[in-house]
């Protein structure tokens, strides 16, 4: 039995965040934010739209192209840095009970930006087992929940989204998840990380006033690892499956900034029609970057059934990813 990724969906939010409205907020400008992330605008969820709204609005999307019944899904895994509730319920069980899905295993991940490889990782696994045929996955952000939109260091960067995908069991060798990457290492933790409201500063009137509660970032120091990173994770998934940079058909790397997308485009000498490249629009979305960016591709008709993906991301932890993915759904009909 093998694992087939038979559809994908997403949903953006209609609000438009620019960096020409930063620039009333913070000491920044258009100009900067493009030559160093290549960023132009980023989508903001509205004040009552939460994280599990935007990944069910995405998951609906996925689960009509998927062929088979929201009653047919056995599993459902959301990956998030910015869940509904700070420890319970999951976003997974509140996407659940939108969808009208009960009595089957729902829970989420903590993986960062790596969040839907790891999705992918979990569901290779529990199709393969045999343990699950059907299995929904979901990165969905509401990240300006978390954002301090008075530090220019991060409110620049981040926006809110989600994208879903579905899972499905297959007999077919042809349609299957090729394979997947995934790992983490801790000792970089602090250069990424949103400090407050854990056990280590809990939610304490000093720490808020500290706005331990928002993200900080590190960010020459992250750039540095995530090129390296994910230049290496590339080169070891490709060599481990005998595939050469030319039988890929579509790179959809993380997409967090420009020129570590480019960095790592270039080292590999993927051509630029088959990578990926939505930062500009949405800026970085975390976990739902990677789905949002290929339900664009989809949407335009760049991918279609029998297609070789590559998926390639880095996050907070740090943790990183690769997958070779075919996708086995029905192509896009205009």
């Amino acid at each position: 039995m093998y694992a087939a990724l038979r559809s994908i969906g997403s949903y953006v939010p209609k609000n438009i965040l620019t960096n020409h409205d930063l620039e009333k907020m913070v000491d920044t400008t258009d100009e900067w934010i493009v030559k160093r992330t290549g960023i132009k605008e980023r989508r903001i969820a509205d004040t009552d739209e939460v994280t599990s709204d935007l990944g069910y609005k995405a998951a609906l999307q996925a689960i009509e192209r998927s062929g088979i019944k929201t009653s047919d899904i056995d599993m459902v895994v959301c990956a998030t840095l910015s869940p509904d509730y700070l420890t319970m319920p999951s976003t997974a069980a509140m996407i659940s009970q939108k969808l009208g899905i009960k009595n089957v295993m729902a829970f989420d991940i903590s993986a960062a930006c790596t969040g839907f490889v790891y999705l992918m990782s979990l569901a290779k696994a529990f199709i393969e087992s045999g343990t699950k045929k059907n299995i929904l996955i979901i990165g969905a952000e509401k990240i300006s929940s978390i954002i301090d939109y008075e530090d220019r260091s991060t409110c620049i960067l981040f926006g809110d989204g989600a994208g879903a995908a579905v899972i499905c069991a297959t007999e077919d060798k042809n349609e299957a998840i090729v394979d997947v990457l995934a790992s983490a290492d801790g000792n970089f933790g602090e250069l990424l990380i949103t400090p407050g409201c854990g056990s280590v500063n809990p939610i304490r009137e000093d720490n808020l006033d500290q706005r331990l509660q928002y993200m900080k970032m590190a960010g020459n120091e992250v750039f540095k690892v995530a090129v390296k990173t994910l230049t290496k994770d590339v080169v070891d998934i490709l060599k481990k499956n005998s595939i050469e940079a030319h039988d890929i058909d579509m790179f959809i790397p993380h997409q967090a900034n420009y020129r570590i997308i480019e960095a790592v485009r270039s080292k590999l000498d993927f051509p630029l029609e088959k990578c990926a490249m939505t930062v500009a629009k949405y800026g970085n979305t975390s976990s739902a970057s990677i789905p949002m960016a290929m339900n664009d591709l989809y949407e335009e008709g760049k991918i279609k059934h029998g297609d070789l993906m590559l998926l390639d991301a880095f996050g907070g932890g740090f943790t990183w990813g690769s997958a070779l993915v075919r996708f086995a759904g029905k192509n896009i009909t205009n």
